[in-house]
């Protein structure tokens, strides 16, 4: 027996050997052929946060933690995965989005290069650029916090029913509830009184928000409707057509809408319905300009960022504001034509306790304004790192003028869905082509520049 075991013992020390520098070779750096696109989907399905055992080292376990509870308490589908540099890019954001099959934005850290793509229903391509813009260069642990905290409050939809306790309480806690309670009986009159004077200060600063806003509504307004009496447009002209009397009445109409929407505003978040009148008018002038002059018929875009009077944007430029990140933000002709000879765009100014400033460091009460004019989940993304966005990401902001970000975003959200039924082949394309963010779409690897 003694002599077989002595036989036995050099295969049983080799394989205990070789088993050994498996496990080791698993964990060492670069090895992670053994984590594939399929792993990492697989583990996005169930939390919002995944760092590779080859990339431990660029988030501990307990930031991750830490960052996975922030998404879930936030309820929404935002994927963080962190992944050793040498991990295949080849169609990486395509690929995992497919595998994981849930609406949703997808940040990817790789080695020390970061990027994003996003479903277009929950954050659109601008928005997702720009906030891949704004973190980029920051150490692992600061970029995929800044970014997320950016991102909760941009993005729509909600989190996978699939992420355990993913989602935040449908309900108020027994706690909360005897909290409450307490407060009421012990409060009294005094809690009621209280709430009057809340509520009464809140108005007095909603009204005078509103005046605020009713000095640059009506400039717009009044801008509008020069706009139309210079046209010299009759519908009987020679050459008009039905099409161009129809571009024209929709541009009478949104003028007549605009102006009853004022008239008819009690609180700032009511601007928004003026100036989205407003923009639908100018675009509904800009396809009667191209028929007359038989050019193609515009693609519908922003207004210009710096202006909205100036009309729908032709083009994204890269701008950057004082003290803030570069970014793409919709431009008229002209202000591409300055920025491009290194000349200041004519940036829209209102008045402010601090003199005349562009509309974006003038204060809370221009985002109804803003948003009514760059809707559908752009303007988040414009305003990344300006006064106006940063009071516009804060909790009280939805409480004092109605809106957020979230209000931002265009129709019914389907993020958090593990149906992929907002998937899109067009909208898949590439992987991290420009370090640029965005959609799905946008072509290449990760080798592009960062």
């Amino acid at each position: 027996m003694k002599a077989a075991l002595t036989r036995a013992l050099p295969g049983l020390l080799i394989t205990l050997a070789l088993a050994a520098l498996a496990v080791l070779a698993a964990g060492a750096p670069g090895a992670h052929a053994a984590t594939g696109v399929d792993t990492v989907a697989a583990a996005l399905r169930k939390g919002p946060v995944y760092v590779d055992p080859a990339a431990s080292a660029q988030l501990s376990a307990t930031d991750a933690d830490s960052l996975a509870k922030k998404i879930k308490n936030a309820d929404k589908p935002v994927f963080v995965a962190v992944l050793p540099a040498g991990f295949p890019t080849q169609n990486l954001f395509q690929n995992l989005r497919t595998a994981t099959g849930i609406t949703g934005l997808y940040a990817i850290r790789l080695g020390d290069r970061f990027d994003a793509r996003a479903d277009s229903s929950v954050m659109s391509r601008t928005a997702a650029q720009n906030l891949v813009t704004s973190v980029q260069g920051e150490p692992a642990k600061t970029q995929l916090n800044d970014f997320t905290d950016r991102a909760l409050t941009n993005i729509g939809g909600s989190a996978p029913a699939s992420w355990s306790g993913g989602g935040t309480a449908s309900g108020v806690s027994t706690g909360a509830l005897i909290t409450v309670a307490a407060v009421v009986v012990a409060g009294g009159a005094g809690a009621y009184t209280l709430v009057r004077r809340n509520r009464r200060r809140k108005a007095e600063e909603q009204q005078a928000a509103l005046d605020k806003l009713r000095v640059v509504v009506d400039e717009d307004i009044t801008a509008f409707g020069e706009e139309l009496d210079r046209l010299d447009f009759h519908p009987a002209e020679a050459g008009a057509d039905d099409a161009m009397r129809a571009d024209y009445e929709r541009a009478l109409d949104a003028y007549d809408r605009a102006k009853s929407s004022m008239a008819a505003a009690r609180r700032p978040e009511d601007v928004r319905a003026v100036t989205e009148s407003l923009e639908d008018g100018r675009f509904s002038l800009a396809e009667l300009a191209a028929r007359r002059e038989g050019r193609p018929i515009p693609e519908r875009r922003a207004p210009c960022f710096f202006d909205p009077r100036h009309g729908p944007s032709v083009a994204d430029a890269t701008w950057t504001p004082v003290g803030g990140a570069a970014r793409q933000v919709p431009v008229c002709a002209a202000d591409r034509a300055r920025l491009a000879d290194g000349a200041d765009p004519a940036i829209r100014e209102v008045d402010t306790d601090y003199g005349r400033r562009p509309y974006w460091d003038a204060g809370p009460a221009y985002g109804p304004w803003a948003g009514g004019y760059f809707g559908g989940g752009l303007l988040p993304g414009l305003l990344v790192g300006t006064l106006l966005g940063s009071v516009m990401s804060s909790p009280s902001y939805a409480a004092d003028y109605g809106s957020g970000y979230g209000d931002f975003g265009g129709g019914g959200y389907d993020g958090g869905d593990v149906s992929g039924s907002d998937f899109d082949p067009g909208d898949f394309g590439g992987g991290f082509g420009d370090g640029g963010g965005g959609d799905f779409g946008g072509g290449g690897d990760f080798g592009g520049g960062f």
